[in-house]
Formats: C-alpha cells, structure tokens, sequence
C-alpha cells in the first residue's frame, strides 16, 4: 500500500505550491527582464542628455558669436544703438517663450492623460 502512496497525484496543498513557485519564478523572470531592459534605457538617457546638453552649448556659442557679429557689422553704421536693439530682440523672445511654457504647462499637456486614466481604471478594478 505504501507503494500506491507514491504514484497518487500530488493533493491540492502541493498544487497550489507548486503554482505558488511557478508565479514567483514568473514574476523574478519579469523582474530581471525589467532590470535590464531599464539599465539600457538609463545608459540610452544618458547618451541622449550629454549629446543635448553638448548640443544646447553649441547652439550658445553660435548665439553668441552670430551676436557679436551683428554687433560689429552695426556698429559700423548705427553705432552703439545696436546693443539696446539686440538685448531687446533676445529679451522679447525669451518672453515668448516664457508664456508659450506657462501656457503648456497650464493646458496639462504634460500630464500624462491617457496613462493616468489607465491607472485609475486598474486601481478601481482591483480596489
């Protein structure tokens, strides 16, 4: 009889083990996967900041030299009368831009709409 013991199919306790074990096996497998994927992502954001920012300080340099051009070249007909002119300019965009990102911010297009609405979804299905 003790023979018949060992061929019978494991009871519902060692099931629900066993299925335990697998869903956290499953689990650390997405995990690691995860890890990984999110390391390659960090190394690629990484890449992507230093060549903007090293591409914001070309850009600055070139601002300032395409300034100091037109500076010389007015100067030679309208004096010193160009500074105040081109403050002015720089000045005026800078304030265009200042409201254009006020205005987005205030719209909410840097709310993440459609993930939050998903979010809220599989909060209230769980909950």
């Amino acid at each position: 009889m003790a023979h018949d013991d060992d061929q019978r199919p494991p009871g519902l306790i060692a099931s629900l083990g066993l299925v335990t074990r697998n869903a956290i096996a499953l689990l650390l497998n997405r995990l690691e996967l995860a890890a990984l994927e999110l390391a390659e992502v960090r190394n690629h954001l990484l890449q992507l900041v230093v060549v903007f920012t090293l591409a914001v300080l070309l850009g600055g340099f070139a601002l300032i030299y395409a300034s100091i051009t037109i500076a010389y070249l007015g100067w030679l007909h309208i004096g010193w009368v160009i500074l105040p002119i081109i403050t002015g300019v720089f000045l005026l965009l800078a304030i265009v831009l200042i409201l254009y990102a006020r205005s987005m911010l205030r719209s909410g297009k840097l709310s993440l709409p459609a993930t939050m609405a998903e979010l809220k979804s599989d909060r209230d299905m769980l909950v």
